[in-house]
């Protein structure tokens, strides 16, 4: 049977340069400073060459566009069997050329690929405040149609006016100087238009700036509200004051800097004396603000572990099992489809206690049921091709037992599952997830499906709460779709949606939703995966990405207002109790993080990391290396996984840190061998 490209690519990602061809060959390609029009078709030819100039020919080239690996990108699209690419969107897009070697070897290069854009037949000026004051900077956004429908925003147009109650700059800056109306044109290509812009005399004889707080944490955000007033008194409504604000750090190596927003919202990253200002035209006021630190650094301490050195560790789930005892299964990844199971009531003391080995080279989730009797496994690459999922009996988990497999629309892979109230949600084949009934774990049956319904579509995980699914699509976004809840008279077996949202790297991998205690708001927070320079099992590894913030507390109407970014790290799986994230950063270890409050802007800059945990170990699967998978709160204790080391515990104590050691050399002997 022939791989599929998608697997093609996948098999691509978990092999590393170094054991393709030599480091020093890059592959060549026509596809270089290629520029194309919408519509046409070319056929790319590439091959291999090393430094000297010297040629090696590709057994086969792949080709696929970057956005497309996990999701098909249709702004560019690759006919397998003719070897061509075709251009259907402008813009520039990104091309990757995959060169296979004659013994199996694997190569790549990504190619911006110029696709022109249509010649305009339309051009639009928006204003986009309501009323234009004196003094002001006039809000104004540029559109342009094309002849084939394509809209571009914000494009540069020649601006003129013969008004002298306007003036514009060399950057388009447009600033209104004096009442009275005028005329602004515009043109882009051979098309002009013009906009009629009201300029009013600035109403403010007196302004105010009030504030929530005179003094704040870094992270905290503070409300910031202006208010004009007439000569006669009144106060006036309705005004678009701008906002912004300067500071001085305290540490004289540092720039004050924060976020704020045109509602008058202000985050400061950085401990300081800031200065906040609004204005209208001529009119200002502004108010000082003293940023102390967040202090909420606590000491992290490694409780236990339980190492698996002869093959990568992937998810993991702790639970209470039906004898009151806690334990743990993790799953393997591309290994020979053991998981294991632990004891891990004495988290200092973790206990390798039974082992399930299945036809399959991943083992890549492992979820158990509320009641702590069933637990459920997914397959990838079972050598019948099945794959699919297992259902468990862990009622003993020091006796597991196998109760039955389910294989039927699952063939193609189950790369993650999720158990709630008696039914299995398991993904098939990257593109869809199947609900499957397993209140008779030995007779599972099928019972519904979700899937986007979009050309090129792709799932990387479901998580489900309160009856509902947050299915995370990697370009497609979130996804909310009701399976129980009500709130779309959805159920398992009707599974629909009813809220998205989407970012535009296109890498979204895990969904984690959360309602706020300190203030009651909904979040789902997203998470990105990104490997640069693609998965390399057997050496450490680069990662990208990080988690969005998206206040869903309108379901038609999400918007993102924070991240929590970890410089030179990517995220993965995560999980968040009272207000506390508790992140798998891969390289960057277990990272905690005080998300209490409003949220606004870079949370990793605000100072709201309670602590870490980095997860290597002497004798983990790569020594030393860590690549935190996933963490879990349970009853206390931060459990996690991580790919090359197994399982830990940890524990997060009520002390600040102890910085005594600082600039010591420090041979620390392990806590458990």
């Amino acid at each position: 049977m022939k791989k599929t490209l998608l697997n093609l690519i996948i098999s691509a990602l978990i092999l590393t340069t170094t054991s393709m061809y030599s480091q020093e060959l890059i592959v060549k390609s026509n596809l270089e400073n290629l520029t194309m029009r919408v519509g046409e078709t070319f056929k790319p030819t590439s091959f291999a060459e090393d430094l000297e100039g010297q040629k090696t020919m590709c057994q086969a080239v792949i080709y696929y566009n970057k956005k497309g690996v996990f999701s098909t990108a249709k702004a560019v699209t690759v006919d397998r069997d003719k070897g061509t690419i075709r251009a259907n969107e402008p813009g520039t897009h990104e091309i990757v050329a995959l060169c296979i070697g004659q013994e199996g070897q694997r190569l790549s290069r990504t190619f911006p690929v110029q696709v022109d854009f249509p010649k305009a037949k339309e051009i639009k000026i928006t204003l986009t405040s309501a009323k234009v004051y004196e003094g002001s900077y006039i809000p104004l956004e540029f559109e342009v149609v094309d002849e084939m429908n394509f809209t571009r925003k914000n494009e540069f147009f020649q601006l003129s006016s013969g008004s002298e109650n306007i003036q514009i700059d060399a950057f388009n800056n447009v600033k209104a100087v004096s009442p009275g109306k005028a005329i602004l044109s515009a043109s882009f290509d051979d098309i002009s238009t013009t906009l009629t812009i009201d300029v009013l005399s600035n109403p403010i004889n007196k302004l105010e700036l009030k504030a929530s707080l005179d003094v704040s944490r870094t992270g905290d955000v503070v409300n910031y509200e202006a208010v004009g007033y007439d000569i006669n008194g009144n106060q006036l409504e309705g005004l678009p004051f701008t906002y912004t604000f300067s500071g001085k750090a305290i540490d004289k190596s540092n720039n004050a800097s924060g976020l704020i927003m045109n509602d008058g919202r202000f985050v400061a990253d950085v401990i300081g004396d800031y200065m906040i200002s609004a204005s209208l035209g001529t009119s200002s006021a502004s108010r000082p603000l003293k940023v102390v630190g967040r202090g909420v650094e606590r000491e992290v301490l490694k409780v236990g572990k339980g190492v698996v050195s002869d093959k990568h560790t992937s998810d993991f789930w702790v639970f209470e099992g039906v004898d009151g005892r806690d334990y743990a299964v993790t799953g393997t990844w591309g290994a020979d489809g053991t998981s294991f199971f632990w004891d891990v009531t004495d988290p200092a003391n973790i206990k390798k206690i039974d082992s399930v080995k299945v036809d399959a080279r991943t083992v890549n989730d492992v979820k158990v049921s509320q009641d702590g009797r069933i637990s459920v496994i997914g397959r990838e690459g079972a050598s019948d091709r099945k794959n699919g999922i297992i259902i468990l009996d862990v009622s003993n988990p020091y006796d597991v037992k196998i109760l039955s497999e389910y294989t039927k629309n699952l063939t193609g892979g189950v790369h993650n599952v999720f158990i709630d109230n008696d039914h299995v949600y398991a993904l098939s084949g990257s593109q869809r997830y199947f609900v499957i009934n397993i209140e008779d774990p030995k007779n599972p049956v099928e019972v519904g499906m979700f899937e986007v319904g979009k050309e090129g579509q792709s799932i990387h995980d479901v998580w489900i709460e309160d009856g509902i699914a947050y299915s995370s699509n990697w370009r497609d976004g979130v996804y909310l779709v009701d399976v129980g809840n009500g709130i779309a008279d959805g159920s398992p077996s009707n599974p629909v949606a009813f809220a998205n949202y989407d970012y535009a790297t296109g890498a979204h991998h895990a969904t984690f939703p959360f309602k706020s205690k300190s203030t009651g708001k909904f979040y789902t927070v997203l998470g990105d995966e990104i490997f640069p320079d693609g998965v390399d099992e057997n050496n450490p590894n680069i990662t990208a990405g990080f988690l969005h913030f998206v206040d869903f507390s309108d379901l038609d109407n999400p918007v993102e207002v924070a991240k929590y970014e970890l410089p030179g790290q990517g995220s993965h799986n995560y999980w968040i109790e009272d207000d506390v994230l508790y992140v798998a950063m891969y390289g960057g270890g277990v990272r905690i993080v005080d998300i209490s409050g409003d949220l606004l802007g870079d949370l990793y800059r605000q100072g709201r990391e309670i602590g870490y945990i980095m997860t290597g170990t002497s004798n983990g699967y790569i020594p030393n290396a860590t690549m935190a998978w996933g963490a879990q709160l349970y009853k206390g204790y931060v459990f996690y996984s991580d790919w090359n080391n197994g399982l830990g515990s940890s524990k997060v104590s009520e002390l600040k840190p102890d910085n005594s050691k600082a600039n010591q050399y420090i041979n620390k002997t392990p806590i458990i061998d």
